[in-house]
């Protein structure tokens, strides 16, 4: 296992803004927003001590769902490496990469880049993807993704191994005699699956070093969390693995606008004991989401929560 997290509490990472705008998550001032406020708010999580910061992954996204999904998907592997340069220590997370969508050895080259660059803060979320039309228009297999990804997770620990001539033999890909150079920083690359399905869970229980839960809802990850541990263990693997949660949107204080009744708001002890509930659950990193109207209301709550919430977490 290549642990990403410092053992003993509960972690805390975010998804950017501006970087996807679906219509579930993204507010409104996102829409005008660019690089300078993603620079902005990627630096406040370097300062604040956020495990990571995520930036997601779609290369073509078709009219039926342009709407709700929206057409902004900023690059991962461009993203992470131009915001790299900008911060000092926190993690680069793909949350996730579909990399069904790539050959694995073209995908290697650009991760094994992206680590080289920022000293070692890579860690590769995957995911099997859903958007038919991109799977079609790139010719890759939707309807065997699932077992894509799975062959895609092993020739990519293969490719970002430690070897300058990586060699792997699936039933899809095969490569040898075949170097590539930089290596990633590290010997070893971390990756965490993403997903919640009964595959996904299985997949992240065999293979992964973290699974990244897609939205389970509280009174549903300890069950989720007991399966990941037993099917782990009835596959013989002894490493521990870390689990993640997203929790529900959050506001330091009481806001003067209306966040939505899902959101979680008050006093800092209010939201640590809440969040709290999560490690008991046997979760080591929350991924966490502001409501803001801007990217200076964002940041002030990304600081308010790094100073006055995540110390009384476990």
């Amino acid at each position: 296992m290549v642990r990403v997290l410092p053992e003993g509490r509960l972690a805390y990472g975010m998804q950017l803004p501006v970087q996807s705008q679906s219509v579930i998550y993204a507010e409104g001032w996102e829409a005008e927003a660019g690089p300078e406020a993603l620079v902005e708010v990627a630096r406040a999580a370097d300062r604040g001590g956020f495990a990571y910061i995520a930036v997601c992954d779609h290369v073509a996204i078709p009219r039926r769902l342009a709407d709700a999904m929206s057409t902004v998907w900023y690059d991962p592997v461009a993203t992470l490496s131009y915001l790299a340069a900008a911060t000092e220590r926190v993690q680069l997370l793909s949350h996730v990469a579909v990399v069904g969508l790539r050959h694995p050895l073209a995908a290697a080259k650009q991760y094994a880049t992206l680590d080289h660059l920022s000293g070692g803060r890579l860690v590769l979320g995957v995911g099997a993807g859903h958007v038919e039309e991109e799977f079609a228009a790139l010719g890759a297999d939707f309807a065997g993704r699932g077992a894509v990804l799975d062959e895609s997770i092993d020739a990519l620990r293969a490719a970002l191994g430690p070897e300058e001539f990586p060699e792997f033999a699936g039933e899809r890909y095969a490569f040898s005699g075949l170097g590539q150079r930089p290596r990633p920083a590290r010997e070893r690359v971390p990756v965490w699956v993403g997903g919640s399905s009964p595959a996904a869970v299985r997949r992240a229980a065999v293979r992964g070093d973290g699974w990244l839960p897609q939205g389970d809802p509280r009174d549903r990850l300890p069950y989720q969390i007991e399966k990941l541990r037993r099917l782990r263990a009835e596959a013989g693997i002894a490493e521990p693995i870390e689990i993640g949660a997203i929790a529900e949107p959050l506001y330091v204080g009481e806001p003067a606008w209306t966040v939505g009744r899902r959101t979680l708001t008050g006093k800092p002890d209010a939201l640590a004991e809440s969040l709290r509930a999560y490690r008991a659950m046997g979760v080591d990193q929350i991924q966490v989401r502001f409501r803001s109207r801007g990217v200076a209301e964002l940041t002030d709550q990304m600081a308010a929560f790094a100073a006055e919430v995540a110390p009384l977490l476990p």
